[in-house]
This record gives structure tokens, sequence and C-alpha cells, in this order.
């Protein structure tokens, strides 16, 4: 008899393979975006909305929700998808994607899609917005907490640093932040573009509280976010090791698919890889 956790397992990757369907098409149908940083980091999205996060979707301003800013904002096919399948607003919307009118532009935007915490695509942002957050929730005594995606090339902003300096410094253990760490930016490998290792002592020495897992594997994830809730007095980050254009085949690890969108028959047999309906 399957255990408990292998069945919610097989219930997330349920969800994980139904949210790439959807990014393949919505990016394919838009012939424009971000597939690959969209891919790599699904599952963490997948694990946060539907088995972290306090949230609403009938009540997406709810005061006592919990936040999530995606910094890298490009990958908002993931987050839409997301968002849809959590019934923030109709999965039929997401074939809107970068449509003229839609509410679910390039990257996102607070003022029009249920759900999005905050309007990011500017790299180095959002983790400075979710600072911020985090320390509204404190001065309120409130006991939502925030989640940070970042990606691995946007940690070489300069801000992004600023951030986790100040963070540190008043002690924001309500904050987690989670990188994305698939090894590839829009120009190239990170550690040809300008190297940002080491990725974990970096962290530490800035003072947060760190720990490494596979950003594939549901069970390392929830553990990790989990973890997460019990630091106290500094914030604490998961690195979560990822691979670019995770699920379909001629995508992963290539830096080419960091920003464009499949043909149609790339995305028919995008779509035959991942298996199932979405």
């Amino acid at each position: 008899m399957e255990t408990t956790e292998a069945v919610q397992e097989r219930e997330l990757e349920g969800i994980a393979r139904r949210v790439r369907h959807h990014i393949v098409r919505m990016v394919a149908e838009a012939g424009s975006g971000h597939p690959g940083g969209s891919l790599s980091c699904a599952d963490i999205l997948v694990a946060l909305y539907f088995r972290v996060l306090h949230v609403d979707p009938n009540r997406p301003e709810w005061p006592e929700r919990d936040r999530f800013v995606l910094s890298k904002g490009h990958a908002c096919p993931a987050l839409y998808a997301v968002l849809a399948e959590r019934g923030f607003f109709p999965i039929e919307d997401l074939r809107t994607l970068r449509r003229l009118g839609s509410h679910l532009q390039g990257h996102p935007d607070m003022r029009k899609t249920p759900g999005v915490e905050a309007s990011t695509g500017s790299l180095g942002q959002g983790l400075s917005i979710g600072l911020g957050m985090a320390l509204a929730a404190r001065l309120d005594a409130a006991a939502w907490r925030v989640y940070v995606l970042l990606g691995d090339g946007e940690i070489q902003e300069g801000q992004v640093w600023e951030a986790a300096m100040a963070a540190a410094h008043y002690r924001a253990d309500g904050l987690t932040a989670i990188l994305d760490w698939n090894g590839l930016q829009i120009d190239g490998p990170n550690d040809e573009v300008m190297s940002v290792r080491p990725v974990a002592e970096k962290w530490r020495g800035f003072g947060w509280e760190v720990r490494e897992i596979d950003g594939h594997r549901f069970p390392e994830i929830l553990d990790a976010l989990a973890w997460a809730r019990t630091v106290r007095g500094r914030p604490a980050i998961i690195l979560a090791r990822t691979v670019k254009g995770r699920g379909v085949s001629f995508m992963e690890g290539q830096v080419d698919w960091h920003g464009k969108a499949p043909s149609p028959p790339q995305a028919e047999q995008a779509l035959a890889e991942l298996g199932g309906e979405g």
C-alpha cells in the first residue's frame, strides 16, 4: 500500500505535469516568452501553492495570506499556470498570454492579475520587495510569511546583495528566498557570463541560513520549506538545483530556450514528451 507521502508526491507530480503543459502551450501560442526558466521552477511553485502558502483563491487580497514574489519575472508563464491550477482565474485565460488587453502580460502585473503580489521583470528587485513585506508583517505583528523566487543569473545584480545584507541585519526570519539554480542565463552559462560561485558561502557570509536541495524532488522541496519556517533570528535561503527546460528533451540544459517560443511541431513534441493532458 502506498504511503500518504507517496500519494501526495504523485498528486504534486501530476499538477506539475499539467503546469508544464500549460507553459509550453502558452508560449507556443503567444509566439514569444520564456519557456526554459519557467519549466525549471515549475516544481518549486507547485510545492509552494499546493502545500505551503496560506492563500485563498477566492480572496486574492485576504490580509492574512502569505506573500510570494516572483523576482525572475520573465518566468511568469509558470506562475500564471500555477495560479490558474490553484483557482485564482480560469485556466482558459492562459491562452491569452501576451495578447493585447489580456491580464497575463509578458511580465507579472500586480494591478491586473489575481494572485500576483508584485510587478516584476526588472531583475534584482524582488528580494528588496520581499524584505519590505516581511518587515511590514513584523511591524503589524502579523503571522504571514514572505517567499521570494530568485534566478541564479539574477543574483549577479548588486541590489540582491544589498537586500541580503539588510535582511540579515534586521533579522528578517519571516523571509524565505529560493534560488532557481539552473546554471544558465540569456547570454550563456552563469559561470562564463559572470560566476556567482561560491553560492552557498556567499549567502552564509551575508548572514543567511542556507540549505541546498534538488529543486525537482518534491520531498526535498517540502522538507526545505518546512525547515525554513523553523529558522529564527535570520532569513533563510533554499538553493534549489534545477534544469533549465526541465521535462522537454530538446530544451533541457539549452540556453537557446531561455526566451524563444517552440514552433508548432516542436510544441507537439514537447507536449508528447511531458505526457498526459495539460
